[in-house]
């Protein structure tokens, strides 16, 4: 091995789940708390942030859609830079980096330059806000494959072929969706979806502050409205009816000290 490439760091693609600092892996805390440099993405939470140890340079990358970010060459170089300096690196992304975190354009740009990198996944934001609304993403006579899409490519153009999605036993989740509600729904339907099928819209997905809307494919528009500008996913799918907001309340609270006093 050359001098160069035993000074070269290693790069950690971390999955930093939806929000809360409790749904990360512990891999994923020990690989923050480990990192000299954190290139973290825009919906990483300051919680998550913190686990990063005295001394750890810390740049923000953004990464939202629709929102100003820097320019993913430049995020690449920036990490291998780093890690021609000798220093850990990690690069933490909002859920789990291989859904739509771009992991395979980093991992294969740094392996072409010498660098050694892990990645380490965590909870995407279909299934936090599947277990946290109490829906199943498969169920047996309803529901045999999950799709997981997004609803923009590229600069924004909305994605034409929606023929898979068409089938009634899959269920369709969608990421960075909201602004292309309204066409979504017209294309699921003009491809053999049915406007009664269920649907669901998840605000800000594992976050305690999450908000649930349901209804139909052929009122996604509704469904979206009155939404607070956080992150978005759309289920789509004879499971979306099976959702309930069972999250604790003073009310339910009340409730159920009654029904223990009965």
């Amino acid at each position: 091995m050359s001098h160069d490439a035993a000074a070269l760091g290693d790069v950690l693609l971390v999955g930093a789940g939806p929000g809360p600092v409790d749904l990360m892996t512990l891999r994923a805390a020990r690989a923050v708390e480990s990192a000299q440099a954190l290139l973290y993405d825009a919906l990483v939470s300051d919680e998550a942030i913190a686990l990063a140890p005295a001394g750890c340079v810390r740049i923000l990358t953004g990464k939202r859609s629709g929102r100003p970010s820097m320019k993913q060459e430049a995020i690449n170089r920036l990490m291998l830079r780093l890690a021609r300096r000798g220093l850990r690196v990690v690069r933490l992304k909002g859920g789990d980096p291989s859904v739509f975190g771009r992991v395979g354009e980093e991992a294969e740009f740094l392996r072409a330059h010498g660098v050694c990198v892990e990645v380490v996944p965590g909870v995407t934001a279909a299934s936090a806000a599947a277990a946290q609304f109490n829906f199943p993403l498969t169920h047996r006579g309803e529901a045999r494959r999950v799709i997981f899409t997004t609803a923009r490519v590229g600069s924004g153009d909305v994605i034409e072929d929606w023929a898979a999605a068409s089938d009634p036993e899959a269920t369709v989740a969608v990421y960075m969706g909201g602004e292309a509600a309204a066409e979504l729904g017209r294309r699921l339907i003009a491809a053999g979806r049915e406007p009664s099928t269920p649907a669901l819209v998840v605000e800000r997905a594992g976050d305690p502050a999450a908000a649930l809307r349901t209804g139909r494919l052929d009122d996604l528009p509704r469904l979206l409205a009155g939404g607070t500008g956080g992150p978005v996913l759309i289920v789509i799918g004879a499971v979306a009816r099976r959702a309930q907001d069972l999250r604790w309340t003073p009310e339910l609270s009340e409730i159920e000290a009654a029904a223990r006093r009965a």
